[in-house]
C-alpha cells in the first residue's frame, strides 16, 4: 500500500493506475477503522481492480460543541486494517490539502431540502461538510466507483444526489450495514460507550425491528408505530431525536402507493448518539 498526504501525490499515483489499466474504487473514511470498513473495501474490490481509500476527519461536518476533538484517530491500526483490506492507495490529507484556501472560505456543495431533514435537522450544517469534502475527495481521486456504507442512510442518499445533479461520472453503491452478532451497527462511536451502555445499545435496532413488523404484519398506522417506536425506546433509556418511515428512493414521506421503505432513527445513550435504519417493503 502506497500512503500519500498531498495532492500531488495522490494525483500521480491516480495517473500510475490509469496507465496500467485499473478501474478505480474509492472508499472515503474518517478513520478509526472496523470491520464495517473493510468490508467496505472488499465490496470496493469487486466493483475495480485498484482501491483508494483515504481518512480525513472533516472540521466541516462537525457542529459546535460536538466531537471533532475527541473523534478517535488510530492510524497505527488503522495502517494494518488497510493492508488487510488490500487498499492499494491511502489519502491521509492536512487540512491545508483539503481545503487550501481554508475552511471559513471553502467552496461549499449542498444538497437543498434533505440535507436539513432527519439528522440534518438536529446537526445543522452537518450533511453540507459532508457533501462538500466527498465531492472535492471524490474530483481528486477520480475513482469509477464510490463505496458508502448504508448505516447512514441519509448520506448515502445525499452522495447519490449530489453526484447525479452535479454530473460526476461516479457509480455510488451502498453496501448494507455490518451488525455485532446481537444486532448493533458497527460504528467508531460506539467506543464512547460505556459498558452498561453497550448492552443496551443493540435495543435500537430491535425497537426498528419491531416497527417494522408492526406495519409490515400487523398493518400499523405509520404514526403510530413510529410512537410506539421512540415509547420503546425512551423505556429502555434512550433520548431519541427522531424515529422516521421514509420512502426508501428519496427520503420523502410515503404515498399510500409507496410500498419500498426504510424506517430511520437517530436517538441518544449516555453521551453517544446512535443512528440505525431498516428497509422493508410493504405487500402491495
Amino acid at each position: 500500500m502506497i500512503t500519500v498526504d498531498t495532492v500531488a501525490a495522490l494525483r500521480e499515483q491516480v495517473s500510475r493506475l490509469r496507465q496500467s489499466g485499473k478501474r478505480i474504487a474509492f472508499v472515503p473514511t474518517m478513520g478509526n477503522l472496523h470491520a464495517g470498513h473493510v468490508h467496505l473495501m472488499q465490496e470496493a474490490r469487486r466493483y475495480a481492480s485498484a482501491v483508494v481509500a483515504s481518512i480525513y476527519v472533516n472540521p466541516l461536518q462537525f457542529g459546535q460543541g460536538e466531537d471533532f476533538d475527541s473523534y478517535p484517530r488510530t492510524p497505527s491500526h488503522d495502517k494494518v486494517v488497510l493492508l488487510s483490506a488490500g487498499v492499494d492507495v491511502l489519502f491521509k490529507p492536512a487540512e491545508s490539502e483539503m481545503y487550501p484556501r481554508g475552511k471559513a472560505v471553502q467552496t461549499f456543495v449542498e444538497v437543498p431540502g434533505l440535507s436539513d431533514d432527519l439528522c440534518g435537522a438536529f446537526r445543522p450544517g452537518h450533511f453540507r461538510g459532508v457533501t462538500t469534502a466527498v465531492n472535492r475527495l471524490m474530483n481528486l481521486v477520480t475513482p469509477d466507483v464510490a463505496v458508502f456504507g448504508k448505516k447512514d442512510y441519509q448520506q448515502w442518499l445525499l452522495i447519490r444526489l449530489m453526484t447525479a445533479d452535479l454530473g460526476l461520472p461516479v457509480e455510488i453503491v451502498g453496501v448494507d450495514t455490518v451488525r455485532e452478532p446481537d444486532g448493533l451497527a458497527l460504528s467508531s462511536r460506539n467506543n464512547y460507550l460505556s459498558p452498561e451502555e453497550r448492552q443496551v445499545a443493540p435495543r435500537l435496532y430491535e425497537a426498528l425491528a419491531r416497527l417494522r413488523d408492526r406495519v409490515q404484519r400487523e398493518g400499523m398506522h405509520l404514526a403510530a408505530a413510529e410512537e410506539n417506536a421512540v415509547i420503546d425506546l425512551q423505556a429502555d433509556g434512550f433520548r431519541p431525536d427522531y424515529v422516521k418511515v421514509r420512502r426508501q428512493s428519496d427520503l420523502q414521506l410515503p404515498a399510500a402507493e409507496d410500498h419500498r421503505l426504510v424506517v430511520l432513527a437517530a436517538a441518544w445513550l449516555g453521551k453517544t448518539r446512535l443512528i440505525d435504519n431498516v428497509e422493508f417493503e410493504l405487500k402491495s
